[in-house]
């Protein structure tokens, strides 16, 4: 049995993330920060709610011992949890604004993984999956044929870059995780007040994809729905 943790999995790509693991036969446990909303999305899904707030160093390591308590171990880390930041214009973004998004889109991705590392090295085929962006990729935003390019958002964009380069440079330094980016794709979420043309399905698709890979699976690489992307 696969054990999988999911952050931000009370909606969104979190919550179809588990959704679609559940029906593949993952034990997934879905980490939020709200108690109320977390308990609510765990119950419908069927799956074990751990209360996990990425910005906070107390509430990753209970959710480290929560999980150690009663799974003892994980086999896959999806961080998925995310803010997009202020939308006002650039010229009134402050050192803050920076700060409220690399809290969660960077420094959650850092803490919940180092916190999570010792459990992780308990699996026979340990597996990090960090949610990232194409908005985050040098290729996507200079090709005009793509809606990355239309894009400003400063701080997420830049958030998403460094998610994508942690996720190398974790590859290169735990040989023994496989570790990728996956970029989900313009998906209607929250997040973007539900724009995007692709379905939640369609979003998660890279993310379940790299959440079931083995111990011979890739590593260090950034993929979308299609397969491996340019940085």
């Amino acid at each position: 049995m696969t054990t999988t943790l999911i952050t931000g999995a009370n909606k969104g790509l979190g919550y179809e993330s588990a959704r679609r693991l559940l029906a593949l036969g993952h034990t997934v446990l879905v980490g939020a920060r709200d108690p109320e909303r977390g308990r609510a999305a765990a119950d419908a899904l069927g799956a074990r709610f751990v209360p996990l707030d990425v910005t906070d160093d107390a509430s990753v390591a209970a959710a480290v011992a929560d999980v150690e308590a009663h799974e003892g171990t994980l086999d896959v880390l999806v961080n998925n949890a995310g803010v997009a930041g202020s939308s006002s214009p650039v010229e009134t973004l402050t050192a803050a604004d920076a700060e409220a998004v690399f809290a969660t889109n960077v420094l959650g991705v850092v803490r919940t993984t180092q916190a999570f590392l010792p459990l992780l090295r308990r699996s026979g085929a340990p597996v990090v999956v960090n949610v990232t962006s194409g908005l985050g990729s040098f290729a996507a935003v200079h090709d005009e044929a793509r809606i990355e390019s239309k894009v400003v958002a400063p701080f997420y964009t830049a958030s998403k870059s460094a998610v994508t380069m942690l996720t190398v440079q974790y590859a290169r330094a735990l040989p023994e995780l496989r570790v990728n980016a996956v970029d989900p794709g313009y998906t209607a979420t929250d997040l973007n007040g539900n724009s995007g043309p692709q379905t939640v399905t369609e979003g998660t698709d890279a993310i379940v994809a790299m959440a079931t890979i083995g111990a011979d699976g890739p590593t260090g690489t950034l993929q979308d729905r299609e397969g491996v992307l340019a940085w």
